[in-house]
């Protein structure tokens, strides 16, 4: 016959494991259901900020003359820009560039080719940056600079980099539109599955990237868009929300 101190222990194994099993049923039992949504929120948005450049350019047969040429052209584009509304402490001058301009010639003496270089004189140019809040000013600036050409003065107008000043202001929002969404998606997919389940609290959270397209543009990229090209543009962001699945 088993003594009695080891049948208690026996038995006290026996119960101790069988606690250890109800318990981790129960706790398997409650373990939440969740269900992974994702919301997006988009907002049309308009540049508030531009940064636009022209340049000028001359060709002289000495570099002293071109730097001459080139100051006098330039102060007749900073002219045209304050006469059309720019203030003249804005456009922000670049340093000046000077190159030697040549052409290889070429000349042939019986089975011998020679070449050289032969100087054409020097080129300088100059560019003048702008910044402004005045969005309209300076994109209809961009357009209408190259009038300078019919009086002689070659200019180059660059396309206007159209810039959005406030995406941390308003990111917070939309991030709280995109978690909204995300709830009102979940509680139409459980609704219409049937069941009678319901969205509880939420579990987890993942933000996206920022997503600045042209208007009308549902491109993405994981690394985010930011575009510079358009005026007018969408801003997209999307999340990630898990819910607790309540019955």
């Amino acid at each position: 016959m088993t003594p009695p101190r080891f049948g208690l222990l026996a038995i006290a194994l026996v119960a101790s494991t069988l606690i250890a099993s109800v318990a981790f049923a129960v706790v398997k039992m409650h373990r939440p259901t969740t269900i992974d949504v994702r919301g997006s929120a988009k907002r049309r948005i308009t540049a508030d900020l531009v940064q636009w450049s022209a340049s000028v350019s001359v060709h002289r047969p000495t570099r002293t003359e071109a730097y001459a040429a080139l100051k006098k052209d330039v102060a007749v584009l900073a002219a045209f820009l304050e006469k059309n509304g720019v203030p003249a402490t804005q456009p922000r001058p670049s340093a000046v560039t000077l190159s030697e301009v040549t052409h290889e010639e070429v000349k042939e003496e019986g089975l011998k080719v020679l070449r050289k270089q032969v100087a054409d004189g020097w080129r300088a140019e100059q560019h003048l940056d702008l910044s402004s809040v005045d969005v309209p000013l300076v994109e209809r600036l961009s357009r209408e600079t190259t009038q300078l050409l019919e009086t002689g003065i070659e200019v180059t107008s660059s396309s206007p980099s159209y810039l959005f000043t406030k995406v941390q202001e308003l990111k917070i929002d939309m991030l709280g539109e995109a978690s909204k969404d995300a709830r009102d998606r979940a509680e139409r997919m459980l609704g219409q599955a049937g069941g009678g389940a319901r969205v509880g609290q939420v579990v987890g959270i993942d933000t996206g990237v920022i997503n600045i397209n042209p208007a009308n543009s549902t491109d993405t990229s994981w690394e985010g868009n930011y575009d510079t090209t358009s005026y007018e543009k969408d801003i997209i962001t999307t999340v990630r929300v898990r819910f607790e699945v309540k019955n």
